[in-house]
């Protein structure tokens, strides 16, 4: 029986668990996989130089990897924002994203080093030199070969002839050509570039003829290998070059400039050659540059300031939908907490009730045995405390008797009157052990039946007075501590009349709303405290303390024996 409650309990649980579905939840894989998509979306993007949605899809797989919690991916999303930024002359938004991108720098490598140069090309670009130069700085310190150092150490030089420094930009020029380890085609741009900054420090420096050959040299090799975008930087120096000692060749390096700007989209080269053909040409009445420059420069402005617009906007709408996601994510978590708290609420009610359920039939067994065990003891206690009294009384009386019949002559009236009354005696002490045994009146005799009892024990050589017994209410006591008073009361008796010799017994009932008092008293020999004999004592400690009552015993030698019980109703 006890098995069974558990064994639902198992059951139900099985049910409540399989009541809640299982929701399959996306992979990182998957994800992963879907934020490597979109990043390559805004590659291609880049490449073809759809700058808008190439912004887009790299700030939307950076928020996919903020999910993820890929650093990495993070900081290269931010860098290429970055980039387009810049390329769109949006150099204080491309800040405030390699300022965003610093968190995610987990250590020193190539993308930390990738953010300082970025850095540094926007100050430059603002003018804020010697920040710049830090930047780069900065960004060499984190490279670790020194291939990879030249394009940072290429722009502080060209930072060092935006600032007239031209001796250190020439010396840091020298020793990046002097390394002679060019050798992919990407080293090979990089060259023509250093060659060209070099001749155009030199220029700057007053050195003519050594600047002019080198930007030359220079021009030439980046026609041979049609690098157009590098050609633009030749053509405007050799433009700066020739506008003052011979504007029409000036002319001729700037509309070159210009024509390859314009192919390339570079819209700020376009707008430097232009300002090199407006101040070379001599016919004032010619305004086709200067209103080319005017054009270009008003739509400039207003292009790159749509472009600000838009990657803010991006921005803003992409933390405006992640924070609206995030609150979503919340609710919906906050959501899931209440429904799995439910659940378990639930759960733990039905665990309670099963649990109170099993404690209740363990309880139930548990004072079920109790009582049986008390009862059994108090039988064996019974049936021990029987064969003593038969043993030690009964049995040396009926020897007694049977020898008397042995060796008197029984034909003799006197004799004959002697061994009837010891039969009697016998008889009477018999029916007094089977009495005491008997089933006890718990009913409307149960004052009578107590009263009796105590009678039995009044004799010649004592005299048992009970008071009050009549005026206690005994209805209103239950079946079990009448039992338990008749059964004590009897001990008492049956201590008394073996050990005590008293010639007086009183015991006396009294009560109130709350409690029975019982007092017990005899003039008998008593003894001391601490020599009581426990055998019918201790069975009604035992009692006593069954029904939540209290006994105390008082006795000294010549005393007598008191006995005080309360019991509670």
């Amino acid at each position: 029986m006890l098995r069974s409650p558990f064994f639902c309990f198992i059951i139900l649980l099985f049910i409540l668990s399989c009541k809640e579905k299982t929701k399959v939840p996306v992979t990182l894989d998957a994800t992963r996989e879907k934020a490597f998509i979109i990043r390559e979306k805004g590659i291609l993007n880049f490449k073809d130089k759809n700058f808008n949605s190439a912004f887009y899809n790299f700030n939307k797989s950076k928020i996919i990897y903020e999910n993820l919690k890929d650093s990495a991916n993070i900081a290269y999303s931010l860098i290429q924002m970055a980039s387009i930024q810049q390329i769109n002359g949006d150099y204080y938004g491309s800040k405030e994203t390699l300022t965003e991108a610093l968190p995610y720098i987990k250590k020193k490598d190539i993308y930390s080093a990738s953010i300082n140069n970025f850095f540094g090309i926007a100050d430059k670009e603002l003018s804020l030199y010697n920040d710049a130069i830090s930047y780069y700085k900065e960004s060499i310190k984190e490279l670790d070969n020194e291939a990879s150092k030249r394009s940072p150490l290429n722009n502080i030089a060209a930072v060092y002839i935006e600032q007239k420094k031209y001796d250190p930009a020439i010396q840091i020029l020298e020793s990046l050509l002097s390394q002679n380890n060019f050798q992919t085609k990407e080293d090979a741009v990089k060259k023509y570039r250093i060659l060209d900054n070099l001749g155009y420090a030199y220029f700057r420096k007053g050195l003519l003829d050594k600047g002019l050959s080198l930007m030359e040299e220079s021009l030439k090799m980046r026609n041979l290998d049609n690098d157009s975008y590098g050609s633009i930087q030749s053509n405007l120096h050799l433009a700066e070059y020739y506008s003052k000692i011979n504007p029409e060749k000036s002319n001729q390096y700037a509309l070159n400039a210009y024509h390859s700007a314009t192919t390339s989209n570079s819209i700020d080269e376009r707008l430097k050659a232009l300002s090199f053909l407006i101040s070379n040409d001599t016919d004032i009445q010619d305004t086709k540059y200067a209103q080319k420059f005017v054009f270009l420069n008003d739509s400039i402005i207003k292009i790159r300031n749509n472009f600000k617009n838009k990657f803010a906007k991006i921005k803003y709408d992409s933390k405006k939908e992640k924070d609206e996601n995030q609150k979503l994510r919340l609710e919906k978590a906050e959501n899931q907490l209440a429904l799995q708290k439910a659940k378990y609420q639930r759960t733990f009610s039905v665990l309670g009730i099963i649990i109170l359920f099993t404690v209740l039939i363990y309880g139930r067994k548990y004072y079920r045995n109790k009582n049986r065990i008390e009862k059994i003891k108090a039988s064996y206690d019974t049936e021990t405390r029987i064969a003593k009294d038969i043993h030690d009384e009964l049995a040396n009386d009926v020897h007694h008797a049977m020898t008397f019949t042995q060796t008197q002559p029984l034909t003799e009236e006197d004799v004959k009157e002697s061994l009837i009354q010891k039969l009697d005696d016998i008889y009477s002490r018999v029916r007094g052990i089977s009495r005491e045994n008997n089933n006890i009146d718990t009913g409307e005799n149960f004052s009578n039946s107590i009263k009796q009892m105590l009678a039995t024990y009044n004799n010649n050589a004592t005299n048992v007075i009970t008071q009050n017994i009549e005026k206690i209410n005994w209805e209103g006591i239950d079946e079990i501590k009448k039992v338990t008073i008749h059964r004590v009361l009897q001990e008492l008796m049956v201590n008394m009349f073996k050990h005590s010799q008293a010639s007086i017994v009183a015991v006396k009932f009294e009560n109130n709303q709350k409690n029975l008092f019982i007092d017990y008293v005899d003039n008998g020999k008593g003894t001391e405290k601490n020599k009581i004999i426990k055998n019918g004592l201790q069975n009604m400690e035992i009692r006593i303390l069954a029904i939540k009552g209290t006994i105390t015993f008082d006795t000294e030698p010549n005393k007598g024996f008191k006995v005080k019980i309360t019991i509670p109703k």
